[in-house]
């Protein structure tokens, strides 16, 4: 009943303005469909090519890409909006959700059913004061989808938080397809959260800490820190002690990260994808050149 109102009230909030939204099932995915690429074919990494806008290995052209277990989510502009598609395991469209804004964040649970997505529905980047974003979750198995999650309710400093000016994105999912956690910010700072998507809550954990990135065993997030100046840094967080450490790359980093293993994550740096360690030692390597949106596919 509760989720039901939610998504009454979110549809009423997008009828009334510039913003729409739509779910509906199709065939062809965007930019013509299939190709030779198998998003359930373990131990690949699929990216999207920097020079064409397509996922590598197919014919299908996104902003921004994710997959896992066989399903992908494809963000990809159109006129005055941006569309998620989500494809199977051959890049065939199979639902199509129409959304406002520019394309930022994308991403798909460890089992392929629960899929995220961030759009700026104003400014372009997190650097720009004044953005303002709207981040949705679509239960792929259901069709049920929440368009601006901005109404969850929040717990911070242990009570109910009310403000006008919450903006959520970064999601990423845990393996039970039910805790997530995010980015969310008022009143001039950002927060990690935890979320609960079945009671229908999140809680915040901790003050900077942008678009994190969930560890396959669940217990590490991977983040963008800000620091003294304006740049990102890279850290992991122990999920058990709340211990954070910086990782080897040094470089400002405006990704959402993903990871390649257990003790390694990639990013989009430049126009390359990149890796490091995951646990602070090592240093950042080259993994894809050209290349933007990494997922590994297990």
């Amino acid at each position: 009943m509760r989720k039901t109102l939610i998504l009454a009230v979110t549809l009423l909030v997008l009828g009334g303005g510039a913003f729409f939204y739509a779910v509906r099932a199709a065939g062809a995915g965007p930019g013509g469909g299939a190709g030779v690429l198998d998003l359930a074919r373990p131990g690949q990494i699929v990216v999207r090519d920097q020079d064409t806008g397509l996922v590598r290995g197919s014919r299908t052209r996104c902003e921004r890409f994710a997959t896992a277990s066989g399903t992908g989510v494809c963000l990809v502009t159109g006129v005055a909006r941006t569309d998620a598609v989500v494809v199977d395991r051959t890049m065939k469209e199979t639902r199509r959700l129409h959304l406002a804004g520019i394309p930022s964040r994308a991403r798909v649970s460890p089992s392929g059913r629960m899929i995220s997505w961030t759009v700026f529905v104003t400014g372009d980047s997190y650097n720009t004061s004044g953005f303002s974003t709207w981040t949705g979750i679509l239960d792929d198995r259901t069709g049920y989808a929440i368009t601006n999650m901005e109404q969850i309710p929040l717990i911070k400093d242990g009570r109910r938080y009310h403000s006008p000016d919450v903006n959520y994105w970064g999601v990423t999912f845990a393996a039970d397809d039910n805790r997530f956690y995010a980015t969310v910010s008022t009143r001039g700072q950002t927060y990690l959260v935890q979320g609960d998507y079945g009671k229908w809550e999140a809680r915040v954990l901790r003050a900077n800490a942008e678009c994190p990135s969930l560890s396959p065993d669940g217990k590490r997030l991977v983040f963008k820190k800000r620091m003294p100046g304006g740049a990102w840094r890279l850290h992991a967080l122990d999920l058990s002690t709340m211990a954070e450490t910086p990782l080897a790359e040094s470089a400002n980093v405006d990704d959402q990260v993903a990871w390649l293993d257990e003790a390694t994550v990639m990013y989009a740096k430049g126009r390359d994808v990149w890796a490091v360690p995951a646990d602070g030692t090592g240093a950042a390597r080259l993994l894809v050149g050209d290349a933007s949106s990494p997922s590994a596919v297990r």
